[in-house]
């Protein structure tokens, strides 16, 4: 779990320094061409969102939704489980949010917390 919770913190750090710079397209192809790793344990899914959830309390800062959502595709397409990043608005008032769904199940965050938002895209 050690080296998962250092992967997870790895990968909220590089998507960081990404979204500081406002490099989006970098965050965008880097989840799109982020692939499913073939090693499909039982437990992957489940031991990535723990993984994730922690990394976000160690943070030094408080962590962003795109940020926190792609770090966690990331994982667990590594750990080969096929989650998808989505990325949605809503009007008014404009917001926009992103959260990981695999299957088509909202995974990092509450189903009726999302149905607010109009999907944008699907990565």
């Amino acid at each position: 779990m050690t080296l998962l919770l250092i992967r997870a913190y790895l990968l909220l750090l590089s998507f960081e320094t990404a979204i500081v710079r406002g490099r989006f397209s970098t965050v965008y192809h880097r989840v799109r061409n982020c692939a499913v790793g073939t090693s499909s344990a039982p437990s992957g899914s489940e031991d990535g969102r723990s993984a994730i959830n922690t990394a976000c309390v160690l943070y030094f800062k408080q962590v962003q939704c795109l940020q926190r959502s792609a770090a966690l595709v990331c994982l667990l397409r590594q750990l080969g489980t096929p989650a998808q990043l989505v990325i949605g608005a809503q009007q008014l008032p404009f917001r926009a949010h992103a959260w990981v769904e695999v299957n088509g199940v909202v995974v990092n965050d509450s189903p009726p917390s999302v149905q607010s938002y109009g999907v944008l895209d699907r990565l």
